[in-house]
């Protein structure tokens, strides 16, 4: 399973890379916002300075609905870094834009998946990941890791290449279960992936042999 940190702070960014797990980012225009990055330069540099830090994929957003306004934003984004892979909302002209891109090799994410149906038609269209939202359905009481099992399923029947990558996650146990039922992808905070390290058992372990040490050098 492929590890993405979600975010567009640097700091995190670097943080999560000099774990020596990080395998991607993806960010978004709220997450820019969070940082403060506001106007299309700004928000052009950056995504060139993350891209500076890490060595896989960075996601990032159109903000057009349009297809023509996508293709636009989304080819000038992909010029930036071959690390690029142009994120788009799953809307009618988002599946155009999907399919266009596929067609000239520039890699695609598309972002608010929240059914299978929608991940299907992302896959069909040549999307190289889908992103269906676990978190936001959870939230409404929906099962988020019943769509990812659902879209796993499917892909797997079918032999498409797109991967799913799963967003929105909250919480170390989403990283566990998501890589339980085969998600290649996740992405989330810096804190859901440390959470992976700590178990009350390791730190009083560690603590009984550093005691133990203490003990036979006095």
């Amino acid at each position: 399973m492929k590890f993405f940190i979600d975010t567009a702070n640097l700091a995190q960014i670097k943080e999560a890379q000099d774990l020596g797990v990080l395998d991607g980012v993806t960010t978004n225009p709220s997450l820019m916002a969070k940082e403060g990055i506001s106007g299309e330069k700004n928000v052009l540099a950056h995504y060139r300075a993350i891209c500076e830090i890490v060595n896989g994929d960075v996601s990032a957003e159109v903000i057009s609905t349009d297809f023509e306004g996508m293709v636009r934003e989304g080819e000038a984004l992909a010029a930036l870094d071959e690390k690029i892979v142009v994120k788009i909302p799953m809307v009618k002209d988002g599946v155009k834009a999907l399919k266009y891109f596929s067609d000239k090799g520039i890699k695609t994410n598309c972002t608010l998946i929240f059914s299978a149906g929608q991940a299907l038609l992302a896959a069909k269209a040549g999307a190289t990941y889908v992103s269906p939202f676990i978190g936001r359905l959870d939230d409404i009481s929906t099962d988020g890791l019943g769509l990812i099992d659902s879209i796993r399923v499917i892909f797997d029947n079918y032999g498409f290449d797109t991967e799913i990558l799963a967003a929105s996650v909250r919480h170390p146990m989403h990283i566990i279960e998501c890589a339980q039922i085969g998600a290649d992808v996740m992405t989330g905070p810096l804190s859901a992936i440390e959470a992976l390290l700590k178990h009350p058992l390791t730190d009083i372990g560690l603590a009984k042999f550093l005691a133990d040490h203490a003990k036979s050098n006095s």
